[in-house]
């Protein structure tokens, strides 16, 4: 959902640039109550599935990761989470107290730590692509060039003329070619992210557009898409998803502390925006991405899957200035940190929540924040990683 959050600096971050100007180290246990007594980001041990280790002991200089509080307080952002891990290990976390407004509950100002659940947003969609990805492995879908409609024997009879021949991969990649559009101000009655929650039935909602342009031929953002993909993998598991996402993904990573929202007006899942996650739990998703659908030794979704997901199959036009490629649900893009050309592959959500994956450096980066609506949205995690966490990293992968 999209409501508009004012950023509030935080007394943390204003606290950590004090000390770090001041020559003195930065204590985890001035940044946040779940880091009580760990020095600059140094990880909490949850026992939750995470090797923690200290960033130089994986070839990061942690003396430079302690530069984060203070620039996220130079730019006024407000972020929320950063989390680091390098070879497999967790070798760096830090939370900001701020404001937020997390899926249907009141605004207001909040503490976060290594224990705190943050809306993910539209990594949801990226997890929902893992999970259509898990479904296909075990044989409840047979691929991505299945028909859509195949899945909706119910919508036969009001499904518009071109339905019949999208495919889950133009759900996957957003090039279906229905009639789309949530770029528009959230109270525009064009804009269709809206109708998902207030439509009493947001499926039929989806599979009612018309059909306005070939397929494979435009991109277009779409959550709607991804709504169907997650009503289709409860549809053929015969679980809702989130607790299909607990067994078959969730569990594996030792991931048990989560929700996915649904929506109030209509009781669906919302399977494009609505999961929450802890920061950490939410690096995971990144770390089992780099290793080629692995965690801890066990395959939980295919590597092919995953190689399929991160190519890139279209050009994100209108989006970060269209200098980011798609592909199942997945985005792909390239930092330049000092003279190198860094890419990278991630998962994006409202507000500055992200995911970065990055396979030269065998390294991952995670951030939450309440960035809805700012122009700055995002800005903070790209200039973290370029600027601190990709400088940081002090031998070759």
């Amino acid at each position: 959902m999209r409501e508009r959050f004012p950023e509030i600096p935080s007394v943390c971050a204003t606290l950590a640039l004090a000390l770090v100007l001041s020559g003195m180290p930065v204590w985890a246990d001035e940044m946040a109550p779940g880091q009580r007594n760990l020095a600059c980001g140094s990880p909490s041990s949850l026992d939750d599935g995470w090797t923690v280790a200290s960033p130089d002991s994986v070839g990061v200089d942690g003396v430079l990761l302690c530069d984060i509080a203070a620039r996220l307080q130079q730019r006024s952002t407000a972020v929320h989470a950063v989390v680091v891990a390098r070879h497999g290990k967790l070798v760096f976390e830090q939370y900001f107290p701020g404001v937020d407004q997390p899926w249907g509950q009141p605004e207001g100002r909040r503490e976060f730590s290594a224990t705190t659940r943050h809306d993910m947003r539209s990594v949801s969609k990226s997890v929902t692509s893992l999970l259509v990805g898990i479904a296909i492995d075990r044989r409840l879908i047979s691929g991505v060039d299945e028909p859509v409609v195949k899945f909706f024997p119910d919508y036969q009879s009001v499904k518009p003329a071109g339905w019949d021949t999208i495919t889950l991969r133009h759900l996957l990649t957003m090039s279906s070619g229905i009639k789309w559009d949530e770029a528009r101000a959230w109270n525009d009655p064009e804009n269709d992210e809206p109708h998902l929650g207030f439509e009493v039935d947001p499926i039929g909602y989806v599979l009612t557009k018309p059909v306005v342009a070939p397929l494979d031929a435009l991109w277009t953002y779409n959550g709607g898409g991804t709504d169907l993909l997650g009503n289709i993998i409860e549809r053929v598991s015969g679980q809702t998803l989130e607790a299909f996402a607990r067994d078959a993904l969730f569990q594996p990573l030792g991931i048990t502390d989560l929700e996915w929202k649904t929506y109030p007006r209509n009781g669906k899942i919302a399977a494009a925006a609505g999961l929450r996650l802890r920061p950490r739990d939410a690096a995971k998703i990144g770390q089992l991405v780099l290793n080629r659908g692995q965690w801890n030794g066990r395959q939980v979704v295919s590597a092919e899957w995953v190689a399929q997901s991160i190519a890139p199959r279209f050009q994100a036009v209108g989006y970060f200035g269209g200098t980011l490629f798609y592909g199942y649900n997945w985005w792909m893009g390239r930092s330049l940190s000092g003279t190198n050309e860094v890419k990278w592959i991630a998962a994006f959500g409202w507000g500055g929540q992200r995911i970065f994956i990055v396979p030269d450096l065998d390294l991952v980066m995670m951030t939450t924040a309440a960035q809805y609506g700012s122009p700055k949205e995002g800005l903070a995690a790209m200039d973290i990683l370029a600027n601190i966490v990709i400088p940081a990293v002090r031998d070759a992968h």
